[in-house]
């Protein structure tokens, strides 16, 4: 297979080959990359080169760590020929450093440098670094209870949503009985149900757990009734013909058919369930992120409650991905249909 790439035609003077067309490609697909550098170069001068309203101690350390970023966004970038995929990746996403940059540039300026956003209510970006080199042991310990209490909630919620759908998709009997209550508790929002969950169960934490898993089990549920209802006659035709008893038929038939709607469920309820975790949180439980934006907001800690917000959006898309790459590993054959 030819290895030639674009920086080769320009360094050997490929014969029949003009350098000025190569050229001006190299220059079209290096400039955005070039163009992230100076954006970072730009943060990083202007978190070097006025003096801080406040007192931030990260202030430096956040300046030269701008500009590694720029060397690595301009060395990656116009060298991407030669680091194969990795310059690639980096070439590809240089749209985006050139925007971070340019935004970082102007919170900077508009916070640490000339206070154009009133203070505490937008610190800066130094302060919320000093929030992940500070607070560190207070803020993994709330990620930790909420992933606990997220991850508990979510898999009884799955389980019972998916068990759920799948009864009353195959049977009738189970249908009469489990849809109008369904439709009565289903479209109740999750919250809805705080009062008597903190009433009835006897901790705060089997209270959330409840509630996450209520607002997880409606979407799965629906989704995987509708997978296994819609699986086409035919299927259970060939499967009969072939000796297939009803417990083949389910397993082997209907879920496997069903999954493409399951994991539409199981998207719709990491959604609602992280919403209703934050809300529990809050309210209940004496630990987790949403305890810790309720402490931070009470001791009027921006700074720490926007770096809550940031650890909580990495954690939920995280969990999206993670649930993609199991989807795409199971459903192969609608691998790269939807992508995160």
């Amino acid at each position: 297979m030819s290895t030639y790439s674009l920086s080769d035609g320009l360094a050997s003077g490929a014969p029949g080959v003009s350098r000025a067309p190569l050229l001006a490609i190299w220059v079209r697909e290096s400039g955005v990359g070039i163009l992230a550098s100076v954006a970072w170069i730009g943060f990083g001068l202007s978190c070097l080169w006025w003096e801080d309203v406040g007192d931030w101690s990260r202030t430096h350390s956040l300046g030269i760590a701008a500009f590694i970023v720029a060397a690595v966004a301009l060395f990656g970038t116009v060298g991407a020929d030669y680091l194969g995929s990795a310059g690639r990746g980096l070439r590809k996403r240089a749209p985006w450093l050139v925007a971070l940059g340019a935004f970082l540039t102007l919170w900077e300026v508009a916070t640490a440098k000339f206070a154009w956003l009133p203070l505490p209510f937008f610190p800066p970006p130094q302060s919320i670094i000093e929030v992940y080199t500070d607070d560190l042991p207070k803020l993994l310990d709330s990620v930790f209870a909420s992933v606990k209490l997220q991850l508990g909630g979510y898999l009884i919620g799955a389980t019972i949503g998916f068990l759920t759908g799948v009864s009353i998709g195959w049977s009738r009997a189970v249908g009469y009985w489990v849809h109008p209550v369904l439709r009565f508790i289903g479209p109740l929002p999750a919250t809805a149900w705080l009062p008597i969950a903190f009433f009835t169960f006897p901790s705060s934490w089997s209270a959330s757990t409840f509630l996450i898993a209520l607002a997880t089990c409606f979407p799965v549920t629906v989704l995987t009734w509708s997978g296994v209802a819609s699986v086409s006659n035919a299927y259970y035709d060939v499967a009969r013909t072939l000796g297939a008893k009803p417990s083949f038929l389910v397993l082997k038939v209907a879920i496997p058919a069903a999954l493409p709607h399951v994991f539409v469920g199981l998207f719709m309820g990491l959604g609602s369930s992280f919403a209703v975790l934050v809300v529990a949180e809050m309210i209940g439980v004496k630990a987790g992120l949403g305890w810790y934006l309720q402490w931070a907001q009470g001791w009027a800690a921006y700074a720490n409650m926007y770096a809550a917000l940031i650890v909580m959006s990495l954690l939920c898309s995280g969990a999206i991905t993670l649930l993609f790459a199991i989807r795409d590993r199971l459903l192969v054959w609608q691998k790269g249909t939807v992508k995160w």
